[in-house]
């Protein structure tokens, strides 16, 4: 993934345009930022690499 020190957001390919349940995702150098893809303007998550791959290890489990 290309890495920033400004988000450039993405959605998943998989995700739907009928007002479904999707999220955003934004890599910076030191961190992966996660927010709602229809509040853009509302809270963003952040995660350290480590945790990142950690968590998108236990949802592929």
């Amino acid at each position: 993934m290309e890495t920033s020190d400004r988000p450039v957001w993405r959605k998943s390919s998989r995700s739907d345009n009928n007002g479904g349940a999707c999220v955003e995702v934004a890599v910076l150098d030191w961190s992966i930022l996660v927010r709602d893809s229809k509040d853009r303007s509302g809270p963003t998550l952040r995660f350290e690499g480590r945790a990142w791959s950690i968590f998108l290890s236990g949802l592929k489990h």
